[in-house]
């Protein structure tokens, strides 16, 4: 897509700011001119604002953005970008056409012919063009399963979208089914998509003993380059928390809404997570098992040699969600609040209502 298409998509999104504000920036309000919302990552806050009246360009423009607490700026194509948790600008513009209800544009002719290879099953690249074809999860099956189970924090969740009709096998030799799922992008540090996470969910209900899942085999599978990378809410700076399970991480962000998480995906990845350069205290969720233990023994011994404080997170049960679910949003706070920094339950703990 050409710069000008580019310049055009943005003009049609600053003409519909508020509504754009209000679909990808939904934990921000409006004041007067404005929508203010903690950042373009859609964490609650106050430090980022969206112009929503003024002119096409220049100065003031309506839909031009400033976070004040980080000097970042853009405009509405940028925060499309960072609540999807898109990497290429076509993903982008795909995202914006579908917003507005315009017809995504025909293929050149000399693109008509090319014809285009299939990615190699379970490589980076059929996860990059698996969470291309999903949507945000705001509004589907994804985020009912989510909310099911307890999660409502669903701020900065760009890297988790849906697909309605995912492939599944339970083997080489079996027949190709489709199942609506979650898919979730795993990242490395510098955010590029190396492979993709998927939770086929069931469409008839939420059965207790599933807790949601599709009734197969293997509910969960991943896909790409994982070792060393994880599927990202927030952006990691001196804090971050690590674990397994994207509930368990997602779980603890109920009442730890402000600090950066990552989940891993199996204890073995957990223990081999890639520390930015930033990062000086690390909280490691753990899982009651012994894969958790090792896990966490593992990535303490790491943390260390790096200079860097590792507190362990220790549920009351199984894991978070469950702690979540079973004991409620108050008990894991309280639990939380006796496990982690005070300066840090100051910074990033949300008070009961």
């Amino acid at each position: 897509m050409s710069r000008l298409d580019a310049s055009e998509l943005a003009r049609r999104l600053a003409r519909n700011a508020e509504a754009v504000c209000r679909h990808y920036l939904s934990n921000g309000h409006r004041e007067g001119r404005y929508w203010m919302v903690g950042d373009v990552r859609n964490t609650p806050g106050r430090s980022m604002f969206v112009r929503l009246i003024g002119p096409e360009s220049g100065k003031g423009a309506a839909g031009k953005w400033t976070d004040a607490a980080t000097g970042e700026h853009g405009d509405l194509l940028d925060v499309i970008r960072e609540t999807c948790g898109l990497v290429d600008f076509a993903d982008v513009a795909r995202e914006a056409r579908a917003f507005l209800s315009l017809p995504q544009p025909e293929p050149q002719a000399s693109e008509r012919r090319r014809t285009i290879q299939p990615a190699p099953t379970g490589s980076p690249e059929a996860a990059r063009r698996l969470f291309a074809m999903s949507r945000p999860i705001h509004g589907t099956l994804a985020e009912t399963y989510l909310r099911r189970r307890g999660i409502t924090a669903l701020h900065g969740t760009g890297s988790l979208r849906f697909h309605p009709r995912c492939y599944y096998r339970s083997d080489e030799y079996a027949a190709t089914e489709t199942w609506p799922a979650m898919i979730a992008a795993v990242t490395d540090l510098g955010g590029r998509l190396t492979g993709a996470h998927r939770t086929w969910l069931d469409p008839d209900g939420f059965d207790p003993v599933r807790l949601g899942k599709a009734p197969i085999d293997t509910p969960r599978r991943a896909m790409g380059d994982l070792l060393g990378h994880a599927v990202r809410f927030g952006v990691a700076g001196e804090v971050m928390a690590a674990g397994e399970g994207i509930e368990t991480m997602l779980s603890l962000r109920t009442v730890l809404p402000g600090m950066p998480m990552v989940a891993a995906l199996s204890a073995a990845h957990l223990s081999a997570i890639l520390f930015a350069d930033t990062l000086r205290r690390l909280y490691i969720a753990r899982d009651d098992d012994p894969a958790g233990d090792g896990a966490m023994a593992a990535l303490i011994e790491r943390a260390c040699a790096d200079s860097i404080e590792a507190i362990v997170l220790s549920p009351r049960l199984a894991d978070f969600n469950e702690d979540l679910r079973m004991l409620g949003p108050d008990a894991l706070r309280a639990a939380l609040r006796a496990q982690i920094a005070s300066r840090d339950a100051a910074r990033f703990m949300a008070e009961a209502a």
